[in-house]
């Protein structure tokens, strides 16, 4: 899902190297716009020049960093935000302006464009007009199959079991700004009274509608794609400790008895949110009116943060370690040095962060 998670920091930048073109530069825009660790500089308003070229990520510590440069052959150079004006000493008051904003973004859990926007709106950025801060279109048809189980009662509620072929939300809204059936729109009034909201409002109410349900499909198959992965990891972690030298060492034992009792938790924990999304969305159209949308967008939107959070650091931690074990292998000593080193930092924060959520 997610690409090669950065490696450790590195203090001095070089430039990219140039080439690739033009559809290379845009699969990497799509790259940054649809991951939950990259959030190009370019989002924000910034003033110092070579900073727009930038991007913040979160390493495998869950650590922020300023990617100055991400290449094939010269790999990822890294700066600590606060080191940042040291490579612009030609523009110290705007650096420091503009550092200002880096440092609040980068208290953030996740770089996910809903958490992004979230952490944006705080610095009273606009964040509407940003197409960074979308899904790209690609992502988007990927999660059309996600996005039916939000459609699909959506279209049987106005157009009854007429089976209807869209791909997502827009062709909806087109489909009902002129429908085709009487039918069709006395369920339109209908649902437009019961949101109290008039019939022209609709195509609004749809978009926002698509919009929160297209944040929950897209987190939705992150998580597909992840939790596996940590089972796999699981499962790899676990055979360390048939090693005759790890059974002898019974704090190392314990301390990946409970990576693992924590990596399970936490998959366990967010795979139930997802539950209860679902469940709740289904009370929406058991029950429309404007009081059980409110609840259940809010209820969404409450948990972007954490959603993200959570997703982004088992994401890279899981990035890293297929990168690092291709082909799943490793000695005893060199996957406990793995585990220790990459995947116990930053472990509480996710832990933390999860449990923060069941109390929303």
């Amino acid at each position: 899902m997610e690409g090669d998670t950065a490696q450790a920091e590195t203090e001095t930048a070089k430039p990219a190297t140039p080439g690739g073109g033009e559809a290379r530069r845009r699969t990497s825009d799509d790259e940054a716009r649809d991951s939950l660790h990259i959030l190009p500089l370019s989002s924000i308003p910034l003033e110092t020049p070579g900073l727009q070229h930038a991007r913040l990520i979160k390493n495998v510590r869950l650590q922020t960093v300023v990617e100055m440069f991400h290449d094939a052959q010269t790999g990822s150079g890294q700066v600590i935000p606060r080191h940042i004006p040291a490579y612009f000493e030609s523009y110290k008051e705007e650096v420091e302006r503009d550092l200002v904003k880096i440092e609040k973004i980068a208290t953030a859990s996740s770089f996910d464009v809903y958490s992004s926007r979230i952490e944006l709106r705080r610095l009273n950025i606009d964040v509407n007009s940003v197409e960074s801060l979308t899904l790209s279109d690609s992502k988007k048809a990927e999660l059309t199959n996600y996005m039916r189980v939000f459609t699909r009662p959506l279209m049987e509620y106005v157009y009854g079991q007429e089976e209807v072929q869209v791909a997502d939300v827009s062709d909806i809204i087109r489909m009902f700004a002129t429908p085709n059936r009487d039918e069709a729109l006395r369920n339109l009034r209908m649902m437009a009274d019961r949101l109290d909201i008039g019939l022209t409002e609709i195509p609004q109410f749809l978009e926002e509608y698509g919009d929160i349900f297209l944040s929950l499909a897209y987190f939705r198959k992150c998580l597909d794609e992840i939790v596996p992965e940590v089972q796999k990891f699981v499962t790899w972690m676990g055979e360390i400790r048939s090693s005759a030298e790890v059974k002898r060492d019974s704090r190392q034992m314990k301390m990946l008895e409970d990576i693992a009792n924590d990596l399970t938790d936490i998959s366990t924990s967010i795979t139930g949110r997802f539950e209860s999304f679902d469940n709740r969305s289904k009370d929406f159209w058991n029950d429309i009116n404007a009081d059980t949308f409110r609840a259940i967008r809010e209820l969404i939107a409450s948990h972007h943060v954490t959603i993200g959070g959570v997703l982004c650091g088992l994401a890279v931690k899981m990035n890293l370690w297929k990168s690092r074990f291709l082909r799943g292998g490793g000695g005893p000593n060199r996957r406990l040095e793995f585990v220790k080193s990459e995947i116990l930092p930053g472990l509480s924060h996710i832990k933390a962060l999860e449990q923060s959520a069941r109390n929303v």
